[in-house]
């Protein structure tokens, strides 16, 4: 009888992720030039709408953790869902604290997204959270989402992989933040920065008004700061016409649009043809 020898942990991992992990592909379709879409994940943090959004062709999934509350395990099962599925996740912090920051890394999260980011000491409090020593502080956890469950071998090795996988996303939405723009792009570490339009319109004194020149002028400052440190620059667009408009400047990812204005807008629109066909 022939005993199947079972394959070692590291093999196993790589049989997941032949090209690397979830965090080091978008890293690396960023740097090639590829425009990275992100369905966002507000309320309904379930492995079905993870599904869907790949069914869609996103190309990543970003989670809304500031403002919204996931019960833990459908937070968990719907990360395992998107690795499971290869899609990268991008989950915003609560608040910059090593525990916060911690599970969600364990939870298989590869981006953090640290809202309101607004200095350079910010930045590296948070990169010394993702990072092992000597790096950074982060404890070490293995066998958890981070490694879909397999437990390594060898730890050296896997903490060098975590390190490479481990995604810093500074999120600018402040005037501070706008102004401290120079220091916070040029901290080492930073892999991605998101401008969130929302508060930073609310900021810039026009409410919702993203394409405002008080509020896209800024942003283009900004994005002109990110290109000259070779820093993917993001937001989310008020159109798919101004998303082409920014892409034609340079951005490089966008944080789409969350699963209550998907429905609202596909339901509407399917209410709308009935009652147009049918009176």
């Amino acid at each position: 009888m022939t005993v199947s020898k079972v394959p070692s942990s590291e093999s196993r991992l790589r049989f997941l992720y032949p090209e690397g992990g979830p965090g080091r592909q978008i890293k690396a379709r960023l740097k090639a030039g590829d425009v990275q879409l992100g369905g966002i994940v507000d309320e309904h943090a379930r492995p079905v709408l993870v599904k869907l959004y790949h069914q869609a062709g996103f190309d990543f999934v970003y989670f809304e953790y500031e403002h919204v509350m996931y019960s833990p395990t459908s937070l968990a099962d719907a990360v395992v869902s998107a690795r499971d599925t290869g899609l990268p996740v991008i989950a915003k912090t609560p608040q910059l604290e090593r525990a916060e920051v911690a599970k969600l890394l364990e939870l298989g999260v590869s981006g953090i997204q640290l809202p309101r980011t607004e200095t350079r000491e910010q930045v590296e409090e948070l990169r010394s959270y993702l990072k092992f020593p000597p790096a950074g502080t982060r404890a070490v956890a293995p066998g958890y989402g981070n490694s879909d469950y397999v437990q390594p071998e060898d730890w050296v090795a896997w903490m060098a992989e975590q390190d490479k996988e481990t995604t810093l996303v500074v999120h600018i939405e402040t005037r501070l933040g706008y102004k401290n723009i120079e220091e916070i792009v040029s901290t080492p570490g930073v892999d991605m920065l998101y401008v969130g339009p929302g508060d930073f319109s609310i900021e810039m004194g026009h409410p919702g008004d993203y394409d405002h020149p008080d509020v896209a002028g800024p942003m283009a400052d900004i994005l002109a700061v990110c290109k000259s440190h070779g820093v993917p620059f993001g937001t989310t667009a008020s159109s798919a016409e101004a998303a082409a408009e920014w892409v034609g400047r340079g951005a490089s990812f966008f944080e789409t649009d969350d699963e209550r204005g998907l429905i609202l807008r596909a339901a509407s629109q399917l209410v709308s043809d009935y009652r147009r066909l049918i009176g």
